[in-house]
């Protein structure tokens, strides 16, 4: 069954009593409710066939979390914008000097190679907030990837980088952002993330569609006050990445049978 039958069977009308149903090999239903239908409808948009331009957004802490996901969306997206710790180990894989960021060393290889596989489509932060520790406390400054003090970790992307996604986002006709932009849960490095926030809100209110993929993504759009603003918030988590990465859900898998 494709994507788009599967989201018309998740229809609330298409079976009544709270979503679409199947008579099971017992007689008993199977049954897709409202925030099933609602997930699939979504996220379904953008791996089945995405208006575009389609912008995809990841950050969070590992690489190795999302290798296989971020391999998907080179064969969907026109753009991936990069930032969060997982930044830092692309920039070290193109050989710039990360001091004491997050760096997943043995995650170097698989980095370079999604660089060459991308081209010119993956998008990496050219300035970082930095600190000596992850403290709200902690005198914080903002630093060129080139130039990163060896003594400072990077813990948030900084405003040149914000302008550049920015310029990125315009005329997208989608948005998928997955994971934080910087530590949001400490206030001091949280603005690359709230700023993203609120540019992707300007953009829903202009017409595109927004998906936050869950988890502390979702968190932090919370946090900011501006779930509301977004086309759809996803609360699936690792169910939202692995249905993003391409692969079969057993509960989808499930109702497909039926």
């Amino acid at each position: 069954m494709t994507l788009s039958l599967l989201r018309r069977k998740c229809h609330p009308w298409a079976g009544g009593e709270g979503g679409a149903y199947a008579r099971g090999k017992r007689g008993g239903r199977v049954v897709a409710g409202f925030l099933m239908g609602a997930e699939i409808g979504a996220l379904g948009v953008a791996v089945g066939n995405p208006p575009r331009p389609y912008v995809a957004i990841m950050g969070g802490a590992k690489i190795s979390d999302k290798i296989k996901l971020i391999e998907n969306l080179l064969d969907k997206a026109d753009k991936i914008l990069i930032g969060g710790g997982m930044a830092n180990t692309f920039l070290k894989a193109q050989g710039h000097n990360m001091g004491q960021s997050l760096v997943e060393e043995e995650a170097l290889p698989e980095a370079k190679r999604l660089l060459e596989m991308a081209a010119d489509r993956l998008i990496l932060p050219v300035d970082l907030v930095t600190a000596t520790e992850v403290t709200n406390e902690a005198p914080t400054d903002i630093e060129m990837v080139w130039a990163l003090t060896p003594e400072r970790k990077a813990l948030d992307i900084g405003p040149a980088t914000l302008e550049r996604f920015n310029a990125e986002l315009q005329g997208a006709q989608l948005v998928v952002w997955n994971g934080p932009m910087g530590v949001f849960e400490v206030p001091q490095f949280a603005n690359g993330t709230n700023q993203l926030a609120q540019m992707l809100a300007g953009m829903v209110d202009h017409g595109a569609k927004v998906i936050i993929g869950g988890g502390d993504s979702a968190a932090a759009v919370r946090k900011a006050g501006l779930t509301n603003k977004m086309t759809h918030v996803s609360t699936g988590g690792g169910a939202s990445l692995e249905l993003l990465e391409g692969r079969e859900l057993p509960g989808v898998v499930a109702l497909d049978e039926k």
